[in-house]
């Protein structure tokens, strides 16, 4: 068995995306446990880590015993012995960033999203193609226990016909003021690249086009339901972009269903996400970890509903728990699997570049049909490129 080391910058290291999740739960497990199995041969990954703060970058990689790290980009750019280039700075950052890591002939796997715009990325992508390089888009949350277990009903066709669907996400953020924030101040500035939907929605393109086919257009709303928020230093700012959105998607199939999502909901439901869908076949909801299902055959005859006398029923006591697969992986460390493999044994890919301009162009979409007041058509982003 040979062992294969392939150097990874991973930029942005010190965030809590990439420390966290990335790198202690992903790429640091993979290397530790001697590598990523490639066919007879495994797959070692070589990390260097990146960022503006040469003082934090430093402990970082002290604290997870990595050797190699620096605060000068340009100089890891210049190492041919990291092929791969990997991104979680800030979002306002990105297209500079890995415009940057392409033109020095890098691989690119990149955190969400991967332009603020569907022609940026496009540009982004018809520079990777004339290069030859590999290139993908973090897509983890396909990857969570529940909606693993929903795909897998999906692909079995226990829904039959699909007749609709129903995503429910967000919890109450905190303004600063009346407690911490619970999430950072960039997600509520423009200037930040922050939104709710362009921060949120490329997540849900994926999830509903893998479990349930492909959207065909949206009609959106994009509010903004706490008008001032507290910062990380304590000084009042306004929020000039959304933190509430509510969707109608309509899939390729004819069916319809509602994205609703909000910074400022108090969560009554079953899980912090909840994906419904609904067929002839049955019914299945699933949360992060959990999916319950309730068959056309298990389906009770609801007959009326009386607006004196509280019924007293158990909507709930015909659903099941569905069991589903088993084995569990963190969604980050799937992806990274998915995507050394396509570098090194050039397996394919779903979650390629394009496949993340794909997200972009929901969003870019939403944020449309909210201005516009009407129906807007997803485009396709492989005609860009």
């Amino acid at each position: 068995m040979a062992t294969r080391e392939i150097g990874i910058i991973v930029n942005g290291a010190t965030g809590r995306i990439a420390s966290t999740q990335h790198l202690a739960n992903a790429l640091l497990p993979i290397r530790d446990e001697g590598g990523l199995a490639a066919g007879a041969d495994r797959i070692v990954p070589r990390l260097m880590l990146a960022g503006r703060d040469a003082e934090r970058v430093s402990a970082l990689a002290g604290r997870l015993g990595i050797a190699e790290w620096t605060a000068d980009l340009d100089a890891a750019l210049e190492r041919p012995d990291f092929p791969i280039f990997f991104d979680a700075a800030a979002t306002r950052q990105r297209v500079a960033t890995l415009t940057r890591a392409i033109e020095a002939g890098k691989h690119i796997y990149s955190e969400k999203p991967l332009a603020p715009s569907v022609e940026q990325g496009a540009q982004l992508l018809r520079a990777i193609r004339a290069r030859g390089l590999k290139a993908g888009a973090v897509e983890d949350k396909i990857f969570l226990p529940g909606l693993r277990k929903l795909a897998r009903l999906a692909a079995a066709g226990f829904f039959g016909r699909i007749t609709g669907f129903r995503l429910d996400f967000g919890w109450w953020v905190f303004d600063g003021a009346e407690r911490p924030s619970q999430r950072p101040s960039w997600n509520y500035r423009r200037s930040g690249g922050g939104g709710l939907i362009s921060d949120m929605y490329p997540h849900w393109r994926y999830v509903i086009e893998t479990i349930l086919g492909p959207i065909r257009r949206v009609v959106s709303t994009a509010t903004t339901v706490i008008p001032e928020r507290v910062d990380e230093a304590g000084a009042r700012y306004a929020v000039d972009v959304d933190d509430t959105a509510t969707t109608l998607a309509e899939l390729a199939n004819g069916a319809v269903g509602t994205i609703v999502c909000s910074w400022a909901t108090r969560v009554r439901r079953d899980d912090l996400l909840t994906l419904q869908v609904d067929g002839t076949g049955g019914s299945a909801l699933a949360g992060l970890h959990k999916c319950w299902i309730q068959s056309a055959a298990d389906t009770p005859a609801v007959r009326h509903f009386n607006p004196d006398v509280d019924l007293g029923m158990d909507y709930r006591a015909d659903w099941k728990e569905f069991p589903g697969a088993t084995e569990r992986i963190n969604p980050y460390r799937a992806g990274w699997e998915r995507f050394l493999r396509h570098v090194v044994m050039n397996e394919p890919l779903v979650s390629d570049f394009r496949a993340g301009l794909r997200d972009v162009a929901l969003a870019e979409a939403c944020y449309r049909s909210a201005v516009e007041g009407r129906w807007v058509a997803i485009d396709e982003p492989g005609a860009l490129a």
